[in-house]
Parts: C-alpha cells; structure tokens; sequence
C-alpha cells in the first residue's frame, strides 16, 4: 500500500459502491462496484463472498487516506487468482466509513434480516425481544431429577434436596440475534437484587436444541450452600420467599454481555414433602431490548449498543403506576412475604459457625487480676525488651479484654516500629496483583461480627487495605486467604498501622508465613508432628482415624493456616492468639490436643463421614452448650451463700465507684486544661485571622491599582505601535518616490550617455572630413584637438534673446547637478532611516519588559508628586 501510494502519479477518480449485505439490499447482486463519479457507468465490480479481507493503512502515516482490499478470482483453488487493489480516499474521515461498509456487508445475517428493505437497514434504534422460560428439578432420591411442582406462579422446593436450573431463551419480534454462548448462570435469594450480590452456579450444558431457535442453558444448584440458606431453610405456613435467576448471553451483534434476570417466589417445604396437584409449566418472562446501531472500526466489534433491558412485568407495573421507583422508602412489606426466622434450636440441622462469632466481655469480675496486670504493664513499659517473669501465668489466665491490643503489641516486639508504620502509609497507596482476590475475600472473614459485616464498611475498608499492603510488603508470598483471619483479629484490637506491624512479626517471627511457602512442605512436617503426637498420646484415636481413612489434613489444616481464628467463637480465639503470642507456635498442638482429647469418646463412635462433620463447629450446638454452661452458672450461685455474695459483690461496686470518681476527676481537670488551651490557641489564631483580612484588603486593594495602571500601559502602548506603524508607512512612501526617483535618473544618465556617444561619433565624422580639406585641417593641432582662434563677438550683433536662453541652460545645469546630489542624498538617509528603524524594533522587542517597568516607575513619581504638591 505504501509502495503504490508513493509511486502512483496518476490517480483516477471512482465512486465506490458497496452494498449493506452479502446477499445484496442496495444491489440485488451483492457487487462492490467502481463507477464514474458524474456519469455513474461501471468501471468493474467484484462479488463480496470472494473479497478475502479489507485493511487501512496507518492512521499516523501517509497511507492513512487509503484503504485495500484482496479478491480472489477462479472456480477452484488450483487456477485462483489473487488480486490487491489499494484506493485513496480525498478525506480521510470517509476511510472509516467504507470500513464500517465492508464489515456490514461481510456479516453473516438470517433469512429474515435478508428480506427486510433497504429503509429497515438505516433505522439507528431497533428493539429485539426475548422470551425466558425458567424451570427447576429436584432429585428424586433415585438417581434422576423431577420439575418442581408450580402453584401459582411460586415453585416448591424440598429442603436439602441438589437442584437443577433449565434456561430456554427464545426470540420473537423482526430484529433476530443470534446467540453465541452464555457467559454465566447466577441465583441469589430475593428480588431487586444488585448484580454483585448474584452468587454463579455450575454450568452443565448449553447450546442451541436441534434445528429449533431455543437457546437452552442447565447449571447444578447446590441449595445447602451458606449463601443460600433462605432458598434451604423451611418457610413458615402462608409465607414465601422471591428468588432471582439470572443469565448472562454473549449475543452477535451487540458489544457486551446481556444479562436477563427473571424474578419468581418459592416455597421451600420439609425433605420428605410429596406433592399431589401440580402444575408442570414453566415460568416465561419477555424482556423488551433497545438497541442502537453503532459505527466501528473494527469490523469484529459489536455494530449494536444496548440501551435498556426492560422486562415485560416492569413494563407493566409502569403502566399500573407501580413501579419500584416510585414508591417510598418506607413501604410497606406485606406479612405473607417475610423472609423465614430460624428454625427451632432443636433441629436437627448442622449449618457451620461463621467466622467472627460470640461475644467477647470486657468485664473483669477479678480485681486481683487488674491489678497484677497494672503491676506487670508498669514493669513492662520502663524495660521493654525483657519480659516480666510471671507474664507466662497471667497470659495462660486470660488478657483482659481492654488490654489485649497493647499486651500483644508488647508480647510482639512491636514496641519501635516506625518503620513499619511508615511503610504502611507507603504501601496502601501502590498497586497489587491481589487485589481482585481481597476483594472477593473481604464478605468472607469475619461475616458474623458486626465491624466486618457491612459491605464497604469501615471494618472492610480497613482489611482490604491491611491485606493489600501486605501483599505489597511480602512478595514472595503476596496474598492468601488465612491471613486475612489474623488481621481481622488484630484490627479488632488496634488500629491499622500497630495491626499491619503485629501481623508482620507473626508472620515472619513466629513462622506463619512459612506454612504457605514452597508447596506447604511445612504445613505437611506440622502434620505429620500432630499424627505422631496423636499416635503417642492418644493410639485409640490414631488408630480409628487410620481404620477410617481420616487424615490430618482434613481436620486441622485450617487450625494451623487460620490459627483457629476461622472456625471457633471469638472468646476462644483471641485466646488461644493470647498464648500464641507468649510461646510461640507450639501452642497450636497444645490447643489441637486438647480438642481431639475432649472430643475422644465422640470421634471413637463415629464413621468416616460423621468424623469430618464433627468437626464442623455448628452454632446450634454451641447454643446447646451455652444454655449448659448458663445452667451450670445458675447452680453454682444457687448453692453460694447469699451473704458472702451479696458482700463481694458491693465490696466489687465500691472499688469500681472509687475508680470511676477517680477518673472522674481526673477527666475532669483534663477537660478544664484543654478548655484554656483551647481558649489560648482561639486567641492567638483571632490574631492571626484578623492580620490575615488586613493583607488581604491590602492585597485586594494593590490588585485594582495594578489593573488600572495595567490598563493605562496598554492605551499607551497601543497608542506608540499606532505612531511606530505611522511613521513606518510614512517611510515606506518616502521610500517608494526615492525609488522612482532614482529610476528617473538611471532613465535619464542611459539617455544622455547614449547621446554622447552619437555626438561623439558625429564628431569624428566631421573630423575626419574637416582633416580632408587643406584649409580646414589647420584648425586641429597634431594631437587632433581643435585649435581656433578666439571668437570675436561684436556686442552690436548678438542677439538678446540668445544670451538669456544661454543663461538659462547654465542655470537649468546647475538646478540639475543640485538635485542629482539631493537625491544621492535623501537615498543616504532613507538607508540610515530604514537602518534605525530596524534597530528600535529590535529593541522595543528585546527590552520590552524594561521599557515596561521604567514607565510604570515613571507613572509611579508622577502620581506621587501629584499627590505631594497639594499638601505643600
């Protein structure tokens, strides 16, 4: 293309016809034609289904008017010819343009889009109608799955019960778009539901069905998932819930995914529930797309953009005046549609504890204690880098909760960490390969505990910027998931700064970072430790797990990955985070011993299956232990006397109002001191405020006389450009008549130069023939000068008239020799003039800045003397 651009001195103008399909809608034939631009007669034409494909040239080059494209001619691929022709556009707008053609002429398009006229084509908005039919099937118990009964427009589910999701997407209505593959099948319990709350399901199969032009897509729902429990747990009678499937089409033609969401309510009934009167019909939902044709480039590209997607119920409740936008904030939900309270305490049912669970009391019942932990803190804080001798006691007891955050910063080493508070600032503010990962993560730590349970929270917000500054930090390991257990953890105790640099030494001091470094090889050595502590001190369990095929991966790695944090209440995290941080990873085994001990007689009568959902730790079986524990509590207190109790406890409320007026007054004169302070600082930033007005009056005041003066410098030197441009044409017209002047003279001096020359030859002629004659030659000397005597005038006999006309060629003479040297002169000065010109043009341009300041300066004295003459 390049070569022939730059080689082609003779371009001949075409038009270019191209037609808007294959099969022909601007032309019957389907032809791109090349015709005459005003007598429109066919130069030549070529088929569309043999040109092989169309290219522009670079848009930064010379080539970007042109455009080719490659046409093969022949009936077989043996005696093909191949054929390039390279065009030249005047504009180099219309090379898109003609692109944009070919790629709809290249398209592929239905029998029903072929049929439609030329009019229909050039339409810029289209709508395409769609029709979803959704149905569900439930597993019999045999191997197969049945349609869930329909009564009403509301499904019924069994609970526990795995599910299948059939889609049909089928189209009506004149705009026919084909379905190229479904990007996603999504299900979330509710209505309304925003796109990022929509959980994807496993997709089975989908595909066109035979000849037919039904898109069907299938997905495996597993309903005992957490995160649809709502769609799993039993609705109480005259209740039911909404349920939302949604699919994502990729559609060719249209740019971006189209994703239908198709609204439905369902009835979720006991396991062993059979149904008697059902319908099996499923449920269909019409959605209504505008699209909006647009102009590419890129042939490939999408040629439509949708505008909206509109359901035929939304449409329809717009219509009644019932539209979802216009109602208030504040409506009313109908009792028939609540979402199902939880099942009764005694069921049988063993949904898993989320993480972040329990409440964690800041009471502390031990005055004792307090006050050991006072002593400890004082002692700590003169020698931080020595550890209290009996702090191994007081840790295993329990840190108050008040105080966790600064005792495990201590136990830590994290006394001087400024450079890792620094850095943290430093990393939140780069980017990290991970962070699509944390953010998927963030709904997944701590979901039951209320800091982290608001999506975008602050709780959130602060894990997701603690776990990206440590990907950032540590590269090699960058971000796993059961760090971000740990930090939650930590920024329950401490802001996020301390957090980030606690979470750094656990990692990198106690070994936490390298269970997840090289393959886990070191998680799998902490394995192997446990079976063979297992194996020495409890063989029974060892050797049931080993009949059962029970590995210690199964059941403990999230012990050691999470520290525990993930799966057990959080008064026993922060706990067992207490010792850890005191001695070490150690204590992991320690903790997973015990558990394994008291759990023995349970695990020894259970099977393979029964073992790993033991250890699920379930909230409903800690609320049975709660109501024990609870029980157990009241028993004690019943049989304490009631005296001694009633005496320590008012000896408990004494010391705790002496601490609280204590602190009273303490906060007290804290308050007055900052009052004063405060009251100090008011002043002096008064002060401040009340110089800062008057400077900027001043200030405001110097700007109007600057504008002002600015404005009078521009009049002025407006004014001079004015007289230099004057004075200028005025030199330039002196200068022309010089010119003039001077060519009349040249004029004059070729005339008279020519004269002479005749007169000089007439001269010699008449020498020569003077020199012929004997009497006549005495009158030239031997040089050839003419020697005559004086004339001798007699006065009587001149005539007057002659003499005056002599005098007045003398005069003539001499007025001429005058104006001769006047204009040698006036040339001189026009060249000095034209010389100076130049150089005070030159100088106003280089010294414009000064000439501008001297005369402000200049104003300046002038208006202060003014100013001074009338006080004198």
């Amino acid at each position: 293309m390049a070569i022939l651009n730059e080689q082609s001195k003779m371009a001949i103008p075409i038009a270019l016809s191209v037609p808007s399909t294959s099969d022909g809608i601007v032309k019957p034939d389907g032809l791109v034609r090349l015709l005459e631009p005003n007598m429109e007669s066919e130069i030549a034409s070529y088929r569309v289904h043999r040109i092989l494909f169309c290219a522009r040239g670079p848009s930064e080059s010379n080539e970007k008017r042109c455009f080719a494209f490659t046409c093969s001619h022949g009936n077989s691929a043996d005696s093909a010819i191949f054929q390039c022709h390279v065009f030249r556009c005047e504009l180099p707008e219309a090379v898109a343009k003609i692109l944009y053609s070919f790629a709809n002429s290249f398209r592929r398009v239905s029998k029903g889009t072929r049929s439609t006229s030329a009019s229909s084509v050039s339409e810029q908005e289209q709508t395409a109608i769609f029709v979803v039919s959704l149905e569900f099937k439930e597993d019999d118990g045999k191997g197969n799955f049945s349609s869930c009964p329909k009564d009403k427009n509301v499904f019924k589910f069994r609970c526990n019960n795995e599910r299948k999701i059939l889609v049909s997407v089928g189209q009506t209505g004149p705009t026919e778009l084909k379905i190229e593959r479904c990007f996603g099948l999504l299900v979330s319990p509710g209505r309304n539901v925003k796109h990022g709350d929509m959980h994807l399901i496993e997709m089975n199969s989908m595909g066109y069905t035979g000849e037919s032009k039904v898109y069907g897509i299938s997905g495996a729902w597993d309903p005992t998932e957490q995160c649809f429990m709502v769609l799993n747990t039993e609705t109480p009678k005259d209740t039911r819930v909404f349920l939302t499937v949604a699919v994502d089409l990729v559609i060719h033609g249209i740019q971006e995914p189209v994703r239908f969401a198709v609204e439905t309510k369902a009835k979720i009934y006991p396991q062993n529930e059979r149904f008697w009167y059902f319908t099996k019909k499923p449920h269909q939902e019409q959605f209504h797309v505008r699209l909006r044709m647009t102009e590419s480039e890129n042939p490939e590209d999408g040629i439509y953009e949708v505008i909206s997607v509109q359901s035929q119920t939304e449409i329809d409740r717009k219509k009644a005046g019932m539209s979802l936008q216009g109602l208030g904030t504040n409506r009313h939900i109908p009792e028939d549609i609540t979402t199902p309270q939880d099942p009764d305490e005694e069921s049988d049912g063993d949904e898993p504890l989320l993480s972040g669970s329990g409440v964690v009391s800041k009471e502390i019942t031990d005055e004792n204690l307090l006050e050991a932990w006072h002593d400890v803190l004082v002692k700590w804080h003169q020698n931080v880098s020595q550890r209290p001798k009996n702090i191994h006691h007081l840790v295993r007891k329990g840190i108050p909760e008040a105080l966790r955050g600064e005792v495990w910063q201590l136990l830590a080493g994290c006394t001087d960490n400024s450079e890792l508070l620094e850095a943290y600032r430093v990393l939140i503010t780069k980017e990290s390969t991970h962070e699509n990962v944390i953010t998927r993560d963030l709904n997944r730590t701590f979901p039951a505990h209320d800091f982290f349970k608001e999506t975008g929270g602050l709780g959130q917000d602060s894990l997701y910027k603690l776990s990206k500054a440590y990907s950032v930090y540590d590269e090699e390991l960058g971000y796993v998931q059961g760090l971000s257990f740990l930090a939650a953890a930590l920024l329950l105790h401490m802001p996020e700064e301390q957090a980030f640099a606690v979470l750094v030494k656990m990692c990198f001091d106690y070994g936490v970072r390298d269970l997840f470094k090289q393959g886990f090889e070191v998680l799998h050595l902490k394995f192997y430790q446990l079976e063979r502590l297992m194996e020495d001190q409890l063989s029974d369990l060892y050797e049931h797990f080993v009949e059962m095929n029970i590995e210690t991966h199964m059941f403990a790695s999230q012990w050691f990955l999470t520290l525990f944090t993930a799966k057990f209440p959080l008064h026993l995290v922060f706990h067992i985070l207490d010792v850890f941080f005191c001695e070490g990873s150690t204590v992991i085994f320690n903790v997973a011993l015990a558990l394994l001990k008291l759990s023995r007689k349970d695990l020894l009568a259970l099977d393979f299956e029964g073992i790993l959902k033991y250890f699920r730790v379930t909230s409903r079986k800690l609320k049975k232990y709660e109501k024990e524990y609870v029980a157990m509590k009241e028993q004690e207190i019943q049989q304490e006397d009631p005296v001694e109790r009633v005496e320590r406890e008012n000896k408990r409320l004494l010391e705790a109002n002496m601490r609280l007026e204590q602190e009273n007054d303490d906060l007290a004169h804290e308050l007055v001191e900052s009052k004063l302070s405060l009251r100090s600082e008011l002043d002096v930033y008064q002060d401040r405020c009340e110089d800062l007005n008057g400077e900027l009056l001043k200030s405001r005041k110097m700007l109007v006389e600057t504008q002002e003066e600015k404005q009078r410098l521009e009049t002025e030197s407006h004014q001079v450009k004015e007289m230099c441009r004057r004075e200028l044409e005025k030199a330039e017209a002196e200068n022309a008549r010089n010119i003039a002047i001077i060519a009349d003279y040249k004029d004059i001096r070729s005339r008279l130069e020519k004269q002479k020359s005749t007169a000089k030859e007439e001269l010699n002629r008449i020498r020569v023939q003077v020199k012929s004659c004997d009497n006549c030659s005495k009158m030239f000397d031997a040089e050839g000068n003419v020697n005559l005597p004086d004339p001798k005038y007699n006065q009587e006999n001149l005539n007057p008239t002659v003499v005056e006309m002599q005098r007045q060629v003398r005069e003539l003479e001499l007025e001429l020799a005058q104006t001769k040297l006047a204009l040698v002169e006036a040339e001189c000065k026009t060249q000095d003039l034209t010389h100076q010109l130049n150089s005070a043009v030159t100088e106003i341009q280089a010294s414009k800045n000064t000439w501008f300041h001297k005369t402000l300066n200049s104003i300046k004295e002038v208006t202060t003397t003014n100013k001074k003459e009338p006080k004198e």
